[in-house]
């Protein structure tokens, strides 16, 4: 959204293309003036309509109100200075809070960050030594089944 100012300046182009309308609406449709020494005669033109007349007097008055508004909200010169000191504390009171947020953030990030190297570093060593394991070939012995000695009959 656009600032008062910048607001304003738009409302008093608006007012000036409106008057600027108007104006052509008016020569457009005014009837010629009788000057005796020109006397040439043409088609008359049609009157305006009542409803062009209202429409473009409203859209004055409209105008005139938004611009009266918009001017009424505009800071006093006496208050600025005081408006502009509390807009400062106020800010530098919520860039406070946003860089102490923002601390916090950091420390749990990198407490996150440390957890999750741990865990990777153990993940890590888990599977070399599964690695280990899995390369040396086992070296498996037969059962030993132990032969009962035969009965000598």
């Amino acid at each position: 959204m656009a600032d008062r100012i910048t607001q304003l300046q738009d409302a008093v182009n608006a007012q000036a293309e409106n008057i600027c309308n108007s104006i052509g609406i008016l020569q457009q449709t005014a009837t010629p003036s009788i000057f005796p020494e020109f006397e040439r005669a043409g088609p008359k033109p049609a009157p305006p309509s009542e409803d062009l007349c209202q429409n473009f007097a409203t859209l004055i008055t409209r105008t005139a109100k938004e611009i009266d508004i918009l001017i009424d909200s505009l800071p006093n010169e006496e208050s600025y200075p005081e408006l502009q000191e509390a807009s400062i504390k106020s800010l530098t009171a919520d860039n406070n809070e946003a860089a102490q947020a923002l601390e916090e953030a950091v420390v749990k990030g990198e407490q996150l960050l440390e957890q999750v190297r741990n865990v990777l570093r153990v993940i890590a060593e888990s599977e070399q030594e599964m690695q280990k394991i899995n390369s040396f070939p086992s070296k498996r012995s037969e059962p030993v089944v132990k032969e009962e000695p035969e009965d000598a009959e």
